[in-house]
């Protein structure tokens, strides 16, 4: 059977040694956020450029101009 001891650490931390713990949490979550978002953007980066060179280079079908619509007066 476990205890309440057991699951929870009952030893006071200092507010300074419960600041450097946030800290280094903290530090950690953020560096693996940024790794993350870095890969994402390599990966992205890469099917674009993949994508960009299988796809044929035509150029973009120019649209036409129409007359504007003139103001019928009544």
């Amino acid at each position: 059977m476990t205890s309440k001891d057991d699951l929870f650490d009952t030893a006071k931390l200092s507010p300074r040694d419960k600041a450097a713990a946030i800290d280094t949490t903290a530090r950690a979550i953020i560096t693996a956020e940024a790794e993350a978002g870095e890969k994402k953007t390599e990966k992205l980066r890469a099917l674009h450029l993949q994508q960009e060179a299988e796809a044929p280079t035509a150029a973009p079908a120019k649209k036409r101009r129409t007359a504007p619509k003139s103001a019928s007066s009544s």
